[in-house]
């Protein structure tokens, strides 16, 4: 049996020129799953942010346990055993697992370390949770801090756990020891809400999913109703909801090309990593007119090291790049790769990628803010700037009050579609992207797969780099596997098999 243990009724909340939420009714019940589902900027992270405390409603109330509370801070959501867990981690990787655990919550002039020890040792052992408390977070895969940051709730007493994208940065391995979690947790009478974009991940750990559309809450079903429907009826149907119908075709499956000569080409390449060791180790690489060139491995094998070495934000130690034929190694730096035709579209956006503080219009025009007719005689002509926005909020689909609207208070997937909007309008000669599709929704999702897939028609040399094995499936040409970095393996998509790319992303072993 079920009970509820939280109540959100009627929340409201508006930004400048949003809504974010309008009039939303939330039950959350002990021993469930319960999924919220929606596009970019349907008001999804922003709700749970209110039942966290890290933002404040504009009116609706709040009952937990039958009473009604006032959550007007993180420490008062925890407090009433509420916790979340967001997309972005929020750990000290110098500490151990066991000082991340209980930092900012073992109070006292004394740290109570062992007894502080034994309690995180009950919890790992109840939840089945596969931790070591003395490791170092820095060398924890990005699955096991994951883990942390659910113990943490744990350690909290938090009876509600919200989980922002949980499985966006996870390997297919991990989001099933992810799945194997919640399940306990549920076992044991808690109540576990998850955000997501994956329909397939829905339907397979929910209880119940209710789905979000411009802000209002437009449906709720359970999981069995779905269950009984069907997998493929059932994800038709949700869909429908979600989109009205107005779903873009699926990316088709790159046929074999001939290869012309390589528009870039990588020599032997190393690049040390942050921590100061080699992590890429004699790279070499091809990348050819119409080509994409896909990339798959376990995060953490060198794949943004890849992605910043081509992009100019990390330095090459030893091997040559050449771009259309012409030696590049010495000329360093984003701004400069980006003049010669390269593109790199990060997979951090709002710490790397854009500027939070600006406007969606001076973000989109960064790396032009120079040219005509953006400007003129070193003045920004701002009806230019402000139509050339408006162009890319309607050719990308981006939710936002228009031109003017800061960047730091759009959703995270229409901070993305910005981000794609900005590279992608250029025409650059190589792109090169990091999981692009982190976040997005499946409408943006289909559309962004699509426009590389034309840009890559058009003549452009696309290295895409992703954790979604169907999403390299559908669109590479080809696909090598990063491992401790160096390529594992490179093999044509049309021969090859999930399996086989999922052996040699564990290094070839079986």
């Amino acid at each position: 049996m079920t009970s509820s243990l939280i109540e959100m009724r009627g929340i409201t909340k508006t930004f400048p020129g949003v809504v974010a939420n309008d009039t939303i009714d939330l039950e959350i019940r002990s021993g469930e799953v319960h999924t919220l589902l929606g596009e970019n900027g349907a008001g999804k992270t922003t709700l749970m942010k209110i039942l966290a405390g890290m933002v404040a409603p504009d009116s609706g109330t709040i009952w937990v346990n039958g009473r009604r509370v006032r959550i007007r801070s993180p420490h008062d959501a925890l407090k009433l055993g509420i916790g979340m867990v967001y997309q972005h981690f929020a750990l000290v990787p110098t500490l151990s697992v066991l000082e991340n655990v209980i930092l900012g919550f073992e109070g006292g002039l004394f740290l109570k370390r062992g007894l502080a020890e034994k309690r995180l040792a009950k919890i790992l052992d109840r939840f089945q949770l596969n931790l070591d408390p003395d490791s170092m977070v820095r060398d924890l895969s990005v699955g096991e801090r994951q883990r942390v940051e659910i113990v943490k709730t744990l350690y909290r007493r938090s009876e509600v756990l919200v989980l922002d994208e949980p499985t966006s940065v996870l390997t297919t391995v991990e989001s099933e020891a992810l799945f194997g979690t919640l399940a306990s947790l549920c076992t044991m009478g808690k109540a576990v809400v998850f955000i997501t974009h994956k329909l397939n991940e829905a339907l397979k750990v929910s209880h119940r999913i209710s789905i979000l559309k411009q802000g209002e809450k437009v449906s709720e079903m359970s999981g069995d109703a779905l269950g009984r429907m069907g997998k493929p009826e059932s994800t038709r149907h949700i869909l429908e909801v979600m989109f009205e119908g107005d779903l873009p075709p699926e990316s088709r499956p790159a046929g074999k090309k001939v290869m012309s000569d390589p528009v870039l080409e990588m020599d032997k390449v190393v690049s040390r990593g942050d921590q100061g060791g080699a992590t890429l180790e004699e790279i070499s690489l091809k990348l050819h007119k119409g080509e994409i060139f896909g990339v798959a491995g376990v995060d953490g094998n060198g794949q943004k090291e890849l992605a910043e070495t081509i992009g100019g934000q990390r330095d090459i130690e030893s091997g040559r790049l050449f771009f259309k034929g012409e030696e590049i190694t010495g000329i360093g730096g984003a701004a400069a790769r980006w003049e010669l035709g390269i593109s790199y579209i990060t997979d951090e956006g709002i710490s790397e990628g854009l500027a939070p503080a600006m406007s969606l219009a001076e973000n989109a025009i960064l790396r032009r803010y120079h040219q005509r007719p953006f400007s003129r005689w070193k003045v920004i002509d701002d009806e230019a700037v402000n139509r050339y926005a408006d162009c890319l909020i309607r050719e990308f689909d981006i939710k936002t009050a228009g031109p003017f609207q800061q960047v730091d208070v759009m959703s995270g997937g229409n901070i993305q579609k910005l981000l794609l909007a900005r590279e992608l309008s250029l025409s650059p000669d190589v792109i090169v992207c990091n999981k692009p599709t982190h976040g997005l929704d499946a409408k943006t999702t289909r559309q962004l797969r699509e426009r590389l897939v034309e840009a890559a028609r058009r003549g452009a040399a696309v290295l895409l780099i992703s954790m979604d094995l169907d999403e390299l499936s559908l669109c590479a040409d080809r696909i090598g596997v990063l491992y401790r970095g160096e390529f594992a393996g490179v093999v044509e998509t049309a021969s090859t098999t999930q399996a086989e790319i999922g052996r040699l992303m564990l290094g070839g072993r079986e």
